[in-house]
């Protein structure tokens, strides 16, 4: 990932908006601390998570969890949740 200042922004941002739109991340400074990321519009919020670091690819895909089967409950998801926290 890039870092530019946010004056490099302000002075090249046709250029640095061109970087992004093919695909490039870039992180923007001000005063040496990042102020912001910007990320191609392309990714999915997961991806952005996964790119800046705050979060892994798991290591085994064999299972897809978007496919798994709805179930339904009797009990409220705070009575779940207070169960697994042993309010209950």
């Amino acid at each position: 990932m890039r870092t530019i200042s946010h004056r490099e922004l302000r002075n090249s941002s046709s250029k640095v908006l061109h970087d992004v739109q093919a695909g490039e991340m870039i992180e923007v400074t001000n005063h040496g601390e990042v102020a912001a990321v910007l990320v191609p519009p392309s990714l999915t919020p997961f991806e952005r998570l996964v790119a800046a670091g705050k979060v892994r690819q798991p290591s085994d895909r064999s299972v897809d969890l978007r496919h798994l089967r709805r179930s339904q409950s009797t009990s409220t998801t705070a009575e779940i949740i207070a169960d697994v926290r042993g309010e209950r």
